[in-house]
């Protein structure tokens, strides 16, 4: 067994290129690995739960590429087994060029970003329109504005963690929230105790 995203991306040409740049014995150690990575771990899915956007790459029949993000609520992309993963498809911009092209290439990479702990994650699989209403309900998140159009079901190949160098760590409103709480406690205590302090000090 090897390194499954490696059998997907590691062409003759990118071969040619690690050797130009002198990787190509580390890259050889990434295609030996027992660690395969063609299946979900409890990890993974646990970190796919926690996001609530991620972008996604197909490719037309003429090779040009098109990058789109999808966002929803937190665990919009729902983990179906330790192969699959399916998200609702949301009304959007009507250009269809995702739809369009999975008509004719139903190849995909995913790229899931956790900015707040510098983590990424790349899945490659094969991506179809399901026109089932059943398994769409199932996607539809409770309370969310977005209408949902059509399911997305993903038959992940491989996946690979990528270096945590160059993220630029952010913060949702969500996740600062907490912390701000925090502050404004604070804040309105010493507030509350300036102005104790201040009524004693005209009191004398």
């Amino acid at each position: 067994m090897a390194r499954a995203f490696t059998q997907l991306t590691f062409t003759d040409a990118v071969k040619e290129t690690q050797r130009r740049y002198g990787t190509r014995e580390h890259a050889a150690r990434l295609e030996a690995s027992p660690d395969v990575r063609d299946a979900l771990t409890p990890e993974l899915i646990a970190f796919i739960a926690e996001r609530d956007g991620f972008f996604i790459a197909t490719a037309n029949a003429a090779g040009w590429p098109h990058l789109q993000h999808r966002g929803g609520p937190k665990g919009f992309l729902k983990v179906l087994d330790q192969h699959s993963l399916a998200f609702a498809d949301f009304a959007g911009n009507k250009q269809f060029l995702t739809m369009g092209n999975l008509a004719e290439n139903d190849r995909v990479c995913l790229f899931l970003l956790d900015y707040a702990e510098a983590r990424r994650v790349k899945l490659w699989g094969h991506a179809r329109i399901v026109e089932d209403p059943a398994l769409l309900q199932t996607l539809i998140m409770p309370g969310y504005h977005g209408k949902a159009e059509r399911a997305v079901r993903i038959e992940v190949a491989a996946w690979d963690i990528n270096c945590r160098q160059h993220i630029t760590r952010r913060f949702s409103a969500a996740e600062i929230a907490p912390t701000l709480a925090q502050y404004e406690e604070r804040i309105a205590a010493l507030q509350a105790r300036i102005a104790e302090l201040q009524a004693k000090t005209g009191a004398l």
